[in-house]
């Protein structure tokens, strides 16, 4: 009975994702509008849905915009700890004791205020975004999710299983025994429930960003700050792990002593790895699901921007449009899993370079 309502439910889901990408972020913009008078604007809708928002919209209807305000949570300097709905400044024309939402300069789309000599400045912004938010919410169903499958698992150990719980037994054992076994090596078990998360973590996300209504289409992990938090923890894992002979590579390497002393070459060398290595995953990951989101919004404008001139050229580009977003968006779920397994397995290898054992001497290859 499970398995044929899920079944129904990611029939239903995969429906929805389809025809919704179609209009869920362009047809909001265009309703009630002159083509003519106001053609679509193309680089500032992909902007905006990139963007971090202190709203989660919904979709507009009747020109009547439908969103969920979020928790606007601020320090100001002038007027110390703020609390108030993102909703206020609608209800205010924009601003509210003092703060709003910049439209120009370094700070646009951020809360800022004015200070005495007019300039805008940032209060300190603790604020649940809808990214925030996102955040929260794939977690929290990725927790749901594993303790559903643990539980399938506890009372049914030796059946064979199907379904969602066969499927994600795949995922699991595909990246244990194929990634974190093999590569990070005799160690693996201190680290397996860290890459395990780390790859569901990026996967659930990547998929949840792919679905264009509520809870999902939110760019999580094509935010920069997202992908430098991981970057950081796989960098904090591995560098605060590392064995002394992993460390005497990087400080004292076996290289000729020129190259140590005076001037350390191989030294910096090795120091400016350390951080290279992180930041690649890092920029890999944000530039390949913001780009996949840029894609798709970039082939549904097409619809809108064609829309005016001519129904043969219009209808055309409409079916080319759409045939082509059909196939991206099957490209981007594989990329979805794709960039969390490339996120995990250099993770997984960056772990197994921390862990160099000293060479054997004579004596402890007789006792073996």
């Amino acid at each position: 009975m499970f398995n044929k309502t899920l079944k129904y439910f990611l029939s239903v889901w995969m429906f929805l994702a389809m025809s919704t990408s179609l209009s869920a972020e362009v047809v909001p913009q265009a309703e009630g509008s002159n083509p003519e008078a106001a053609p679509l604007d193309a680089k500032e809708l992909i902007l905006e849905h990139l963007k971090d928002d202190y709203e989660w919209h919904i979709a507009t209807y009747k020109n009547k915009k439908i969103s969920i305000p979020l928790p606007i949570i601020l320090y100001s300097k002038n007027s110390g700890a703020q609390l108030f709905s993102s909703a206020k400044f609608d209800q205010n024309n924009g601003c509210y004791k003092g703060f709003y939402i910049s439209k120009t300069g370094k700070y646009k789309g951020k809360v800022v205020e004015t200070d005495a000599s007019g300039n805008e400045i940032r209060p300190i912004d603790l604020s649940l975004t809808k990214n925030a938010l996102s955040l929260l919410i794939g977690s929290f169903l990725l927790i749901i999710l594993m303790l559903f499958i643990a539980r399938a698992y506890k009372n049914e150990p030796v059946k064979p299983k199907k379904g969602l719980v066969g499927a994600m037994e795949v995922f699991i054992l595909s990246v244990y025994d194929d990634v974190i076994k093999p590569v990070v090596g005799e160690d693996y078990k201190k680290y397996r429930y860290y890459l395990l998360t780390l790859f569901f973590f990026i996967f659930f996300n990547n998929i949840l960003g792919l679905v264009p209504i509520f809870p999902g289409g939110a760019n999580v992990t094509g935010n920069i700050a997202v992908t430098l938090t991981l970057a950081l923890s796989t960098f904090l894992i591995v560098n605060l792990t590392g064995t002394r002979e992993y460390y005497k590579g990087i400080f004292w390497p076996d290289v000729p002593v020129w190259l140590k002393f005076p001037f350390p070459l191989m030294i910096i060398i090795e120091l400016v790895g350390l951080i290279t290595k992180p930041f690649a995953l890092m920029i890999r990951l944000f530039a390949n699901i913001m780009a996949g989101h840029a894609i798709v919004l970039g082939l549904v404008s097409l619809i809108f921007i064609t829309a005016h001139m001519g129904a043969a050229l219009s209808s055309s580009m409409t079916g080319f449009s759409v045939v082509l977003i059909i196939f991206i968006y099957f490209i981007e779920m594989l990329v979805a899993y794709i960039q969390a397994y490339v996120f995990t397995i250099f993770t997984a290898i960056f772990i197994n370079g921390a862990r160099v054992k000293p060479p054997k001497t004579e004596k402890s290859l007789e006792s073996t």
